[in-house]
């Protein structure tokens, strides 16, 4: 038997206290900064109170290195004995509680956790100015546990029954004593703590850190390798999280990471360096890579682990330099976008660097090059939300596209982006999808903000005004109101006739981009009344221009609102597509995607290959699974954001054709054949009619006929039967490469994230 490593005992919360006051107690840096809310911290007491249980304390035996971070962020008088290996957020908020030491933020300010509690009723709350002066509430429960614990009693007790008719009775006051020192005796609270001997090292430690933590807290994979990383590089840790803190620190020196777009976090930086030294984006399998393990023979060797983490800091100094990254973010500033406000996907952003940084580092592209493509890429990945589901899988999908480019073949590098792009913005993308997504009211959906950054690359003017919208979206302007979207048609007019659902009312393409003093001319006035006198101030060429720029369909202000609503959407989507046009410079325009360039580009979220819709190819018969695999792709691409689904074509590209197929059809045995086929199973299997989301299309490639099924993303939730005369009740969805079935919860999360 394999000797323990451990030892379960116990600790009263005041022994953890003081052993934290005096140094026995030290903290490493191998887990996240302090980073619990008042209210997590409040839900802590009033477990404990309840005598729930709050989880298991894990210290290491060990001597620590000078300068150990101590929890009270005050030097400590000797080097600690016991190193915390996980519990520094609840061994956090208790001492501040406690002792009434203050802590650091995530946002790097210091503050002290203030906790009050109200007897009467035995809860416990976070402390603001209301609390403060209801004498229902001791508003600071750290005072119960210092020499004025008494008075604190008594000034609570007095304030109370002076405003209480008739004051407090003495059976009153003995319950809210009671209870008060049920609170002050959770100081003998007792813990849970197993203790690492001395003899367990710094491998194990890290191990038994990911195991514990895989089971009731959960951390993810960029916590276990960040957990690594302090163990065997702190250093490298230390700078990602310096570097965070100063992309959000005003006070921080300059030149700082600060930026319009994104505060990075610690792990998203890490997923970045990753991505450059390991061409991975599976982060468990990267865990693996930095402990040293033979992902073969499971052999674990430090020497292995050694040169992984040369890797990864060759990797981290670029991601951390200020040049490389002000660089970077000059390529979302390229594609329109002007400020975070308009970010709705931070891992666009983050993957679209690691990216930027291979096209630098291993293909040797310039910075005018990059700019280019990687703002096209950006443009591309946040508009169809390419990194929004499964964001790992698609990473790893796009790094593979690259991974055979040989080194320094700048121009493939670029050229594979770019067909990726294509195949991302097909024409059925422009015509069906992109108009199909614009069908909501969402204030932060992604194919709005492609609209806007679309009339910034256009240089467009804000309606009714000579003032340039990139302007107004610049995040250096000061005021706030200079522009918003207005309502094209009022809310007080489309009340009139009788339209008074938000969602219709607020939808995408009833909005305009209006100067703010034009917005109040506007107020709630019919559009056939306010569109003659405001246009009629501009001259005739730049009316002509804001009519198209702004998508205002011929005649709008006379047609009926719907109709308004569905030939705006679709007029929006060319401003859209126009405004992207111009990324690509002097170069070749891209034209229509086919299907050779999606099999190309392989299989993908928007992308699915299939050898058959009927036959099985292992008996060569008719078999209805065939038949329903076709049903729940359709479905999933559907419920995701649409894409294509083609038929005679193997999953590894290789193009077989409908021949088969073809056969089965008896004296319709042809392409016009095939499709009623399609859409007779479709609509009978799926629970809304597929005509307006779906085409039908067939192609010739290498000397085969290939069907090709262009799927626009769904306005509402779609359903597939699941047999033969069954109900539509399965619930499918696009993830990564495959197709997924989701229930309960996880059906209910997804429809209230993706429609809501």
């Amino acid at each position: 038997m394999a000797a323990s490593l451990y030892r379960d005992t116990g600790y009263s919360l005041n022994h953890l206290v003081e052993d934290i006051k005096v140094g026995r107690i030290g903290l490493p840096d191998i887990q996240r900064p302090f980073v619990w809310t008042a209210s997590k911290t409040r839900d802590l007491f009033d477990s404990m109170y309840r005598g729930y249980p709050v989880g298991t304390l894990m210290f290491w035996e060990t001597g620590a290195e000078v300068g150990t971070r101590q929890i009270g962020l005050v030097e400590a008088q000797r080097a600690p004995q016991l190193l915390v290996v996980d519990g520094q957020q609840r061994l956090t908020a208790l001492y501040s509680v406690l002792s009434g030491a203050e802590v650091l933020t995530k946002t790097f300010q210091r503050r002290r956790m203030q906790i009050a509690f109200r007897p009467q009723i035995e809860s416990f709350e976070v402390a603001d100015a209301a609390i403060l002066k209801d004498p229902e509430f001791i508003p600071d429960i750290t005072l119960l546990w210092g020499s004025s614990y008494k008075s604190t009693v008594r000034s609570f007790l007095h304030r109370l029954a002076s405003v209480r008719e008739g004051g407090l009775t003495d059976q009153e006051q003995d319950v809210l004593e009671e209870r008060i020192d049920r609170v002050r005796d959770l100081r003998d609270f007792r813990f849970q703590v197993v203790e690492l001997g001395a003899g367990a090292n710094e491998e194990q430690v890290a191990e038994i850190f990911v195991r514990i933590n895989s089971e009731g807290v959960q951390l993810n994979q960029a916590d276990f390798i960040l957990t690594l990383m302090s163990v065997h590089w702190e250093k490298g840790r230390r700078e990602l999280e310096e570097f965070s803190r100063a992309a959000v620190d005003p006070a921080a020196p300059q030149p700082s990471p600060r930026n319009p777009f994104i505060n990075p976090s610690a792990d998203q930086l890490l997923r970045v360096g990753i991505a450059v030294a390991f061409r991975r984006a599976r982060l468990q399998l990267v865990y693996n890579l930095l402990r040293g393990k033979d992902l073969e023979t499971g052999l674990v060797s430090e020497e292995r682990r050694n040169d992984q983490f040369t890797r990864l800091e060759q990797a981290n100094d670029a991601v951390l330099d200020l040049q490389n990254w002000h660089e970077f973010l000059k390529c979302l500033a390229a594609a329109g976008f002007r400020s975070r406000s308009m970010i709705t996907s931070e891992n666009a952003v983050i993957f679209s660097y690691a990216l930027w940084l291979i096209g630098r580092l291993d293909f040797g592209l310039d910075l005018r090059s990059l700019r280019s493509v990687i703002a096209r890429w950006f443009f591309m990945a946040h508009t169809t939300g390419r990194y929004t589901s499964s964001p790992e899988s698609a990473l790893e999908s796009d790094l593979k596209r690259i991974a055979d480019i040989p080194v320094h073949d700048g121009a493939a590098f670029v050229e594979e982006l770019d067909r990726l792009t294509r195949a991302n913005f097909t024409r059925d993308y422009w015509e069906i999808s992109l108009p199909n997504k614009l069908d909501t009211s969402a204030p932060r959906s992604p194919a709005l903000f492609a609209y806007l950054a679309a009339l910034n690359l256009l240089d467009a003017e804000v309606l009714f005004s000579t003032v340039k919208l990139r302007e107004l979206t610049d995040p250096s302007v000061a005021a706030p109101r200079a522009m918003e979207r207005h309502h094209l048609f009022p809310k007080a007019h489309l009340a009139s006739l009788g339209i008074r659902s938000t969602t219709k009312t607020n939808a995408i393409a009833n909005m305009a981009f209006l100067d703010w003093s034009e917005n109040a001319r506007i107020s709630a006035a019919a559009p056939s009344d306010y569109w003659p006198e405001l246009s009629g101030r501009l001259d005739e060429a730049r009316l002509k221009r804001q009519i198209k720029q702004h998508a205002l369909p011929v005649g709008w202000e006379q047609l009926e609102y719907s109709t308004f609503l569905e030939k705006r959407r679709q007029l929006i989507a060319r401003v859209v597509q126009e405004g992207f046009a111009t990324l690509w410079g002097e170069g070749p325009k891209p034209g229509d995607v086919t299907v050779e360039d999606l099999i190309r580009a392989g299989e993908s979220d928007t992308v699915e290959l299939k050898s058959t819709a009927r036959i099985n190819l292992h008996t060569n018969q008719v078999d209805p699974k065939m038949e329903h695999v076709i049903v729940k792709t359709v479905c999933g691409l559907l419920n995701h954001e649409g894409g294509n689904l083609l038929v005679g074509v193997a999953d590894d590209g290789e193009v077989l054709g409908i021949d088969k197929d073809l056969a089965t059809l008896g004296a319709k045995s042809n392409t016009d054949g095939f499709e009623l086929f399609l859409r007779q199973l479709l609509d009978s299997n799926l629970s809304v009619p597929t005509a307006h989301v779906v085409r039908v299309r067939f192609e010739e490639v290498r000397g085969h006929s290939v069907c090709r099924i262009v799927v626009a993303p769904s306005a509402k939730p779609v359903f597939a039967k699941s047999g033969k005369g069954a109900e539509a009740s399965e619930f499918w969805v696009r993830v990564g490469n495959a197709t997924k079935q989701l229930h309960g919860d996880d059906m209910m999360t997804y429809r209230r994230d993706h429609w809501d």
